[in-house]
């Protein structure tokens, strides 16, 4: 028997990945709207904001829009691309290291791939998600051989005597 040697490795197990991030200091596009309504409701009357700046105001308030715009598209291309590596495993040899500590080897018969939480590959019995994997193998493919044919007695293309 042939040792494969291992198509990728990683290092240690990482935690589940997030794509989104919610932190309470950042501003969105809702709050920068109302800052922008509340301060022309309390404008100085007589001496109103200049149109340059209120220019300035609106292409920032697009910035950020777009901004949001790019951050929930790159998300969705996070998760396509998640979901893609998984599916890839289908049918590869993987290690992986259990909750006790203990690394476990198996091939990959399925992955189940869902909404906001990391891809798992189906090992076994067990569902293993991708951060903890830490190596991937080709299983073993038997070597198709060639033969060369028997050989066969000459044939005469005379007919017999009589």
């Amino acid at each position: 028997m042939t040792t494969i040697p291992p198509i990728g490795t990683v290092g240690q197990p990482t935690q589940d990945a997030s794509s989104t991030t919610d932190r309470a200091d950042q501003m969105g596009k809702d709050t920068f709207l109302k800052l922008l309504v509340a301060q022309m409701k309390y404008q100085d009357p007589s001496n109103p904001t200049s149109s340059s700046e209120f220019m300035a105001q609106t292409a920032t308030f697009t910035q950020v829009e777009k901004l949001e715009e790019i951050a929930s598209q790159n998300a969705e291309l996070l998760t396509l691309q998640r979901s893609l590596s998984a599916g890839a495993l289908v049918g590869k040899h993987v290690a992986y290291t259990d909750d006790t500590g203990v690394t476990v080897t198996g091939a990959v018969s399925s992955v189940l791939v869902s909404a906001g939480s990391e891809p798992r590959a189906i090992v076994g019995d067990k569902a293993v998600p991708l951060g903890r994997i830490t190596e991937i193998t080709v299983p073993e493919v038997d070597t198709p051989t060639t033969s060369t044919p028997a050989s066969t007695p000459p044939t005469s293309t005379t007919p017999p005597t009589s």
